[in-house]
């Protein structure tokens, strides 16, 4: 007698709309990196290409506008979605896109507004700003800018840990659901604030001798969709991604010239590397 056929298990499904790196340490490849370590499908939708490695951005071209559109309602219509990160979205037109897209979505949506790389380059233009504030930020379940972000989008200068509400009031009021300020450029412990306005969770973890964290930012928020496509609670997947994203840092490698990436493969059974 023939055993009866299990039906394979369908993981959650996460999104990322978000331009690609060609080096292989941030953006949509570090999005899928990370989804995969964390036992989801990941897709996506790709908004740039860029010439990218350890040392730097040396070139962006943006996909147009009905690309990107006709990327994410392949994937949405058809197999459906569980949760939306979005990263590079460089201009006005793309952003306002993105928005009217997750609006019409059934699915919480992470919203990494990057606005410069890890060495510095733009990957915003200035044009676009308002309609982050304006258009995407409103649809958002958690919104995770780190304090070059925070003060692009706010003004808001953080120089402390104290100051780390004023940011996060300032990003609430655009309309995010839940704001995660990355305090992690400031000294000290890895200090981030998530909070929605009423509850406040503080994540902490010790800074590590590693300088190799590029695609930390994409890593994060990818990781928190993870979460919640899985029903986490947003201060459960937040947590969760942040421990992560810890232990990445932690086994952070040197790659190329310059600043080297996070090891999105460290949980599957890597212990931290010697760098």
């Amino acid at each position: 007698m023939t055993p009866p056929t299990v039906p394979p298990v369908v993981p959650p499904l996460v999104l990322t709309v978000a331009g690609s790196d060609s080096g292989g340490g941030a953006g949509i490849q570090a999005d899928l990196k990370t989804m995969l370590a964390l036992g989801t499908h990941g897709m996506s939708v790709l908004t740039a290409v860029t010439a990218q490695n350890s040392r730097g951005v040396q070139g962006a071209w943006e996909l147009p506008v009905d690309a990107v559109r006709a990327q994410y309602r392949s994937v949405v219509d058809d197999i459906g979605v569980q949760a939306v990160k979005t990263g590079m979205l460089s201009s006005a037109e793309l952003v306002e896109t993105v928005a009217e897209l997750l609006a019409g979505t059934d699915a919480p949506a992470v919203v990494d507004p990057v606005g410069v790389s890890k060495h510095g380059d733009a990957l915003l233009a200035a044009s676009a700003l308002d309609s982050v504030r304006g258009s995407l930020l409103p649809v958002a379940t958690v919104a995770t800018p780190n304090l070059d972000e925070v003060a692009q989008l706010t003004g808001v200068r953080v120089e402390s840990d104290t100051d780390l509400r004023q940011a996060a009031a300032a990003v609430l009021e655009y309309g995010p659901r839940w704001v995660l300020i990355k305090g992690g450029h400031l000294a000290g412990d890895a200090v981030d604030l998530l909070t929605d306005g009423s509850e406040q969770h503080w994540l902490r973890a010790p800074r590590l001798d590693n300088r190799h964290t590029h695609g930390t930012g994409c890593t994060l928020a990818s990781a928190v969709a993870c979460g919640l496509a899985k029903g986490q609670s947003v201060p459960e997947a937040v947590a969760a991604a942040k421990t992560y994203v810890t232990g990445a840092i932690a086994s952070g490698f040197p790659l190329g010239g310059g600043i080297g990436p996070v090891d999105h493969g460290w949980a599957l059974g890597r212990g931290p590397r010697t760098t």
